[in-house]
This record gives C-alpha cells, structure tokens and sequence, in this order.
C-alpha cells in the first residue's frame, strides 16, 4: 500500500495589509472592540487580495509555491484538490479553474466545501485515494480563503477574514505518511453562521442582495464548546485510530480563529504550548487556508522534522470538524 507524505508546502499571502489601528478608525463608534477581539483572538492584522483577484488566483499562487519547492512541473500533477468555501463560482469548480491556471493540464480536479475544516477533510482523502490507486504520484491539496468579498465592512465580524492560500504537495510512498483521520459534525448549528442567499434555498436576487444575504453573516455565537471539547475528541480519536500517544506527536495545527481557544485545548490534553504553532497574529483568520498556511509557516521555523508526527484539526461553520495525523 502507498502512504501520502508531505513532500513540500507553500503559500501565498497578499501584499495590501489592513491593520487592527484601521479597524479601529471604522468602529470608532465601538472603541473597545478591537482591542478585546485582538485579545481573544490574538489577530492584530490580516490581508487583502487584489480586487481583480479570486479564489482560485491565490489558491494557483500557492500552488506553484508548493511544486516548485517539491521540484516538480505542474504537468506532474495527478490530481488537484481545493478546500474553499469562498469559490470562485457556485459552479464549475474552484479546483478545475485552478488547475487551468497552474497549467496541471495532466491532473484531475475536485473542490473539498467543508468551510474550514476543508484542509484536514482534503488531505485524508487525497491519502484515501493514493492508497487505492498506485498511478496517483503527485497530489496537490489548496486550501483558499477570499471570505472578505462576502463580508460587509461594517458588519464587526469583518474583523477576523483574512485572505489568503496554503498548499502541500503529497508523494505517495511505501512508508508513512498518513496515519489517521477523524471526523465530526452537528448540522443542527448550520443557520448560526453562513451565507444564506445565492443557493437553492434562496437563489440569488435584487432583494436578497439588498438585503445583505448574499454575505456572510453570524446569526447566533457557537458555544465554547463545539471547538474546546469537539477539537480534544478529534485528537484522542486520532490517537487511538492511530496506536499513537499524544505525547509522541511534535506539532499540533489547529483552526486559527482564536488563540485562547488554541490555549485551552492545549492544556486540556496537557501538551505544552510549545507543540503547536499560531499564524493569526501575522496573518489574520484565514478560514480554509489557515491549516495549511500554519503548517507552511510551522515547517519554514523548523518546529517538525522528517519522521515527526504531525496532527491537524480543522473547524469550520455548520459545524463540520475534521482531523489527520500523519508522518512528515
């Protein structure tokens, strides 16, 4: 059987960057509210993607990061998957438009739409599909947030949507690699968070965008406990699917939307901070690309090496969570 194995990572991260002190000017009316959402979260900026940009630019833009760093061609590319809630279309594909555009013109495509739980959901069946067929050598996984072009600006949840991508190349290989993957979900949070108009339910109209449907909104708060216990039960999940001990894994990945949250569940399953790795100070919460983003930016700093084991936690609206554990 092959294993999927990281071979390489990279990212793309806009160059327009928008400030907590900007934000403060634009909720004037509401002084203290950056400042204690920078506490909780720990964000204290994030990034604008060109206007003439879309998903599927900044998911191309790591992508080619990552085959370059593997020393490959685009053209050695399997398949190209894309973890996105915020696609270019509703349809065709995020995937298919990327891979145009990346020139993967041997590679397959589909889009991975668990919000951002995308990543790890990716990844666990890019490693389903090496392991069942020997032909796929080279699979490209992105992870793509462009969330900020369904928000309105003066909506104060604007404060968290940073743009941004994340991709690895996997290789599949006789040694692992993937070790594990875990899932969970609880459909009855589905209308507390999301963007409710452009689908079947209500397709997209002049009332419906007047209205501000056609954003995304968060209609009521997720309880503490969806990530703080629901991200704890995915990693003894992994651990027992996986016949590892907790204390054997070297770098824990979680959803970077607030650092607290990171904290607490650290300490509940009594790791030291020191094994796990937070980009939403420099970047912002990038949703479907953080996952992949922290890995990148965790690896360039050298907090894994090869044959250290590696679990990645991904949370995202309705609620979706999902996990992977592997080998670098």
């Amino acid at each position: 059987m092959k294993y999927a194995c990281v071979k390489s990572s990279g990212v793309y991260v806009p160059e327009e960057e928008l400030p907590n002190s900007v934000l403060q000017q634009r909720f004037s009316d509401n002084p203290d509210f950056v400042e204690k959402m920078a506490q909780k979260s720990g964000i204290y900026t994030r990034w604008r993607a060109p206007k003439n940009f879309a998903t599927s630019d900044m998911a191309a833009k790591a992508g080619e990061k990552a085959i370059a760093a593997a020393g490959l061609k685009p053209e050695d590319i399997s398949i190209v998957i894309v973890g996105t809630d915020s696609p270019d279309y509703i349809t065709p594909s995020t995937s298919v438009i990327t891979a145009h555009k990346l020139g993967a013109k041997n590679a397959g495509t589909f889009d991975v739409g668990c919000a951002c739980s995308s990543f790890p959901s990716a990844f666990s069946i890019a490693s389903g599909l090496m392991a069942a067929n020997t032909s796929y050598k080279y699979i490209l996984v992105i992870g793509a947030y462009l969330m900020s072009r369904f928000a309105d600006e003066k909506d104060i949840m604007s404060f968290f949507y940073g743009d941004g991508a994340g991709a690895v190349v996997l290789e599949a290989k006789d040694t692992p690699g993937f070790i594990a993957s875990s899932f969970l979900s609880d459909g009855s949070y589905a209308m507390d968070w999301g963007i409710y108009a452009g689908g079947t339910v209500e397709p997209a109209s002049s009332e419906a965008i007047a209205a501000g449907r056609t954003q995304v909104k968060m209609l009521n708060k997720y309880p503490p406990s969806v990530n703080e216990d629901g991200w704890p039960k995915i990693v003894n999940e992994l651990a027992e699917r996986g016949n590892f001990e907790l204390s054997d894994v070297s770098l824990f990945i979680f959803t970077q939307v607030r650092k607290r949250t990171i904290e607490k569940v650290m300490q509940k399953l009594e790791i030291p901070w020191e094994k796990t790795h937070c980009v939403m100070e420099k970047w912002g919460y990038t949703g479907s690309a953080c996952i992949p983003m922290a890995l990148h930016d965790a690896l360039e700093e050298k907090k894994a090496k090869t044959g250290d084991l590696v679990v990645l936690v991904g949370s995202g609206v309705g609620y979706n969570q999902a996990g992977t554990a592997f080998r670098l």
